[in-house]
């Protein structure tokens, strides 16, 4: 079969490869062109400008705390969860991973919704936050826990095929030999992970930056305060500004490049250091 498919006609492969070029000019080199075209439209003085304003600088930060909020907690339940999965059986352990990907099934608007349902003024848990003069919602905290939900089964999803493929054996034989669980895990468990960890932590930061749906909904878009640089692209576009939204816009271009180069130098480090463990990881 192998034969066969490499002694296919060469006008058959090369019109296969002509379609995937034409695809990904489209839908991909275009876009992103026209994205720094339109940056870059009134000159590099006007795009400085815009990158560098107040409410740009604001939208920034707040999207770089929601992600320093959102990779740790998705990294460490990440790890739990895989473990759990690939060294224990135990009663609803299919509901669980079932449950990691509910993320990747529910609208990030509905999810939004379903967070000010309970910690809106109104919601089930709103007088008890009132009484307290605790904010989640149109808040910073309301923003990280809907970042850290439509992103948390990044990190599960690459350990959870490394930790079963490797099997169990290695740890076994360290607790044998009279290691501890902590020094287990740290010399033995964490190493064999270690890529794609790395890899689920790039690939959850990435779409962090680019959350929009679910923060929409939980942030009230107030300016300067609770606009993530997502939420403020759209405000900058609905006020005709666009040369200032594409201006804005670049960056997470630009992150999303970086990220797509770090994923590629991860799955390169992960098969020549470790091709069977880094292998399913980077197929994921």
């Amino acid at each position: 079969m192998t034969r066969r498919a490499a002694s296919e006609p060469v006008a058959a492969r090369v019109a296969l490869i002509a379609v995937a070029l034409v695809f990904l000019t489209l839908f991909l080199f275009l876009p992103v062109l026209a994205v720094f075209a339109e940056a870059f439209r009134g000159g590099a003085r006007a795009y400085w400008a815009a990158v560098t304003d107040e409410e740009t600088l604001s939208a920034l930060r707040l999207t770089l705390v929601s992600v320093l909020v959102a990779v740790p907690v998705n990294a460490a339940f990440g790890i739990s969860a895989a473990w759990a999965i690939a060294r224990f059986d135990f009663r609803g352990k299919n509901l669980l991973i079932t449950l990691i990907d509910l993320p990747f099934a529910v609208s990030p608007v509905i999810a939004g919704m379903l967070y000010v349902l309970l910690f809106g003024a109104r919601g089930l848990l709103g007088p008890f936050l009132i009484a307290h003069d605790i904010r989640v919602i149109f808040a910073v905290p309301g923003i990280a826990l809907a970042t850290t939900f439509v992103t948390f089964p990044f990190v599960a999803r690459e350990l959870i095929p490394v930790m079963q493929s490797r099997g169990s054996e290695e740890e076994e034989a360290a607790l044998v030999l009279g290691a501890s669980g902590w020094q287990t895990f740290r010399r033995i468990t964490l190493p064999n992970v270690r890529w794609a960890l790395l890899y689920g932590v790039v690939l959850s930061a990435a779409r962090a930056m680019g959350e929009f749906g679910a923060v929409s909904v939980v942030s009230g878009h107030i300016r300067g305060e609770t606009n993530t640089v997502p939420l403020h692209v759209e405000v900058l576009y609905n006020e005709y500004r666009f040369s200032a939204a594409f201006s804005v816009a670049s960056i997470l271009v630009v992150v999303a490049v970086m990220s797509l180069i770090a994923k590629r130098l991860i799955q390169r480090k992960a098969r020549s250091d470790a091709p069977i463990a880094g292998a399913p990881a980077a197929e994921t």
